[in-house]
């Protein structure tokens, strides 16, 4: 096992020599963390959560109960993993035909939430800040600050960083601001929701 100074893994917890888990990340009961995966720092690994070879996870992860992260799944910085949520990487998987080396990769960005029950049909990529709702299924890409909902998804308004909702619609908004922590938001030119901060920026 591969470690930093000041991570905690719970005694019925297996993290295979490889991975790589950074500091301050808690790792709790019956999780299995294989080798070659990387976790950042200050993250929390729920209970009966596996981490595939080849994850790669970032800083202030939080990963709820029963969560398995396959290989080909990239969790950038502040994603919010709700229970028993799932991913997967391969879309027409069979028993007795082998496929590892069609595994179809899954990004989620900065910030972004995934809610209890949801399915992330792999080869997609989930905006920063989209938040995705409760037992959806997503089978298509999701665009940052999307709020997205049912079976099959279907986007019906957008959200702020904090986890409130701005409006609704599909469409992004010209212009919204959160009625709770103030911030404000515009549609760039490119139809792409975006802080004002960040209008022009990559």
């Amino acid at each position: 096992m591969t470690t930093v100074a000041g991570s905690f893994v719970h005694e019925s917890s297996y993290v295979d020599e490889g991975a790589q888990v950074g500091e301050g990340t808690r790792i709790w009961h019956f999780c299995h963390v294989m080798t070659g995966a990387v976790i950042g720092r200050r993250c929390n690994i729920g209970q009966n959560v596996v981490i595939s070879p080849g994850v790669t996870i970032g800083d202030n992860v939080k990963i709820q109960n029963n969560v398995s992260v396959y290989t080909g799944v990239v969790l950038e910085d502040d994603v919010f993993c709700g229970p028993s949520m799932v991913f997967t990487n391969v879309v027409n998987p069979r028993s007795h035909v082998s496929r590892k080396d069609e595994y179809r990769s899954t990004l989620v960005r900065r910030g972004a939430t995934l809610g209890a029950n949801c399915t992330i049909v792999c080869g997609h990529t989930i905006g920063r800040y989209a938040f995705i709702g409760a037992g959806a299924v997503i089978i298509g890409n999701v665009p940052d600050y999307a709020l997205v909902v049912g079976n099959p998804s279907r986007l019906i308004g957008w959200m702020c960083q904090c986890g409130v909702k701005l409006a609704a619609g599909t469409a992004a908004p010209a212009q919204a601001r959160c009625a709770v922590c103030g911030a404000t938001y515009r549609r760039g030119a490119d139809g792409r929701l975006a802080p004002d901060s960040a209008i022009g920026t990559s």
